[in-house]
């Protein structure tokens, strides 16, 4: 990945500005390319919103990154490369950086996209009356005063951010982050128009209203249905964007996806396959089945805030009694890896993670060691263990959690009663943020190539962390990683902290992610190789068939 290229480049210490090819969809010579550039895409879910900063999600992504660029992007493989920013330049010490803007960057409305844009962005993801899901990103990053500004101690114009004229913008740090290029592409940090928002509110996201400084405009929205871009001509590279049209549905069920697709409605699926379809779509269409083995972790959190998971007998013994093999082998059979913690040890810097010795113990005595947990929490086959997992609306989740909750009653005699619960993607997500729930299914894709993407999750003052766990040594070992020297102290501190949460047991991690999809042969741009699996309308091409 990019950011981890120049994370070696920089590790001499020494100030360099760095500057890229352009972004765009690179169309062989002598292609044909098709008369209609026009594409349907299933998104998956209805958007929680249109606005960067009040969105957390995947279906919140695809629609952000077509309507919106930040200071870099990402190419067809997933490299971070320029975006807004052509190029940029750091102190020895990594604690101050300086992106150097685009001098043809616009708005859809024409303005210019400007440092003093990128100030009130960022100044705004904090401002604790945003309220965002996300405000914890620039804690991550190190930004200057960024939690004390979270926490309402620090007013929002001391973020360590600085507009030094129109096209420079400069980002100060507490601690060093010298793989900090890479988090600049997140969606949390895409700039919005101030002018727009500060005379529609609220409203500015809506069809009539919203600005953006991205490839696409947004041109329809049907709620629940569809969403649909056309080509930004305002955007610094439109002349080597080639998809014309854009259409986003919000097809939750697999099956009806895969049933679409066939019926040529659509020429790209949703990351989720049918499982009882998978073995037939690999046989049947080899060359438009792409399976893309993401920086990504499917778990079920649960809510440490209030009993019975408060109590870690209790959090140990379904990681205990879960097997996962039966998920990913016989569930989902799609090239999914069992795991045991949260940060995937493929990510950089996660090589040194551990997974827990109890995972390689057999079942047998993995499970008389939960029911032993369980009774010593005052359970029993008369007061069994009773619970709900919440999901959001798809058919694949129902069936781990069918699954889980099967495997689960056997494994312990009986001593867990697990009921299912399902909602639509944003009741679920609000249902998470308010506690309402025991145990929720939760899926994390990597912010960036990096293994603090992971680790953050769980501080104690982290917006993402909706398991609402609070441990000090977990804190502490996350903060070694911020002071450490190099990438090898780093990825000690990262392993360290995973070896809390699992012996904690915050969470029920299941398996790493792979994002199988379908593609028409005649759709280019699409590499399967993005480990984040973004698909970027301004990379795509459609050729003459």
């Amino acid at each position: 990945m990019q950011h981890k290229l120049l994370s070696s480049l920089l590790a001499g210490g020494v100030a360099l500005a760095f500057s890229f090819a352009a972004n765009a969809a690179k169309v062989p010579a002598g292609v044909e390319l098709a008369a209609a550039q026009e594409i349907t895409i299933n998104n998956g879910s209805e958007p929680q919103s249109f606005d960067p900063h009040l969105t957390e999600g995947v279906p919140e992504s695809g629609v952000a990154f077509q309507l919106f660029e930040g200071l870099t992007t990402a190419d067809s493989e997933g490299n971070t490369i320029p975006g807004v920013a052509e190029s940029w330049d750091h102190s020895d010490d990594y604690k101050t950086w300086t992106f150097h803007l685009r001098k043809d960057a616009k708005w859809s409305n024409g303005d210019p996209v400007t440092a003093q844009d990128f100030v009130f962005s960022w100044q705004r993801l904090v401002t604790p009356a945003t309220a965002s899901p996300y405000a914890s990103f620039l804690t991550y990053m190190q930004v200057a005063n960024a939690q004390d500004i979270i926490d309402g101690k620090k007013s929002p114009d001391t973020l360590g951010v600085k507009a030094i004229d129109d096209l420079t913008f400069e980002v100060s740090l507490d601690n060093a982050v010298p793989y900090l290029v890479g988090l600049t592409s997140h969606q949390s940090m895409l700039p919005v128009p101030k002018k727009v928002i500060e005379k529609f509110g609220e409203n500015w996201v809506k069809e009539e209203n919203i600005v953006g400084n991205g490839a696409y405009i947004l041109t329809d929205h049907v709620i629940n249905e569809k969403i649909v871009f056309a080509r930004n001509p305002n955007y610094w590279n439109d002349k080597e964007t080639v998809i014309d049209k854009a259409t986003l549905l919000s097809i939750e069920n697999p099956t009806t996806d895969v049933q679409r697709y066939r019926a040529g409605d659509l020429q790209i699926t949703n990351y989720a396959l049918p499982t009882e379809q998978f073995a037939k779509l690999k046989k049947e269409l080899p060359d438009e089945l792409f399976i893309t083995r993401t920086l990504a972790t499917y778990s079920y959190e649960l809510n440490n805030s209030r009993a019975p998971f408060n109590d870690v007998r209790v959090r140990k013994a379904l990681n205990l009694a879960l097997d996962r093999n039966i998920i990913t082998d016989k569930v989902m059979a799609q090239g999914q890896t069992p795991t045991y913690v949260f940060t995937p040890p493929y990510i950089s810097e996660g090589e040194k993670i551990q997974q827990p010795a109890y995972s390689t113990k057999p079942m047998a005595e993995r499970n008389v060691e939960a029911v032993k947990l369980l009774e010593e929490a005052g359970f029993s086959k008369s007061n069994p263990l009773k619970f709900t997992i919440l999901y959001n609306t798809n058919e694949n989740h129902k069936k781990v959690a069918i699954a889980a909750a099967s495997i689960w009653k056997a494994n312990t005699q009986g001593l867990v009663d697990v009921k299912l619960e399902n909602q639509e993607w944003k009741t679920y997500i609000a249902s998470r943020r308010s506690k309402a729930y025991d145990a929720a299914r939760a899926g994390w894709n990597a912010d960036y190539n990096q293994a603090s993407t992971f680790v953050n999750y769980f501080l104690s003052n982290s917006s993402n962390n909706t398991a609402f766990y609070r441990s000090e040594k977990y804190d502490a070992a996350v903060m070694e990683s911020r002071a450490a020297l190099d990438e090898n102290q780093r990825a000690e501190a990262y392993a360290k902290a995973e070896a809390i949460l699992a012996e904690e047991a915050a969470i029920v991690p299941i398996y790493n992610y792979v994002n199988p999809r379908l593609v028409k042969t005649f759709v280019k741009g699409y590499s399967g190789k993005d480990p984040q699996d973004r698909v970027l309308l301004r990379n795509l091409y459609i050729v003459k068939h």
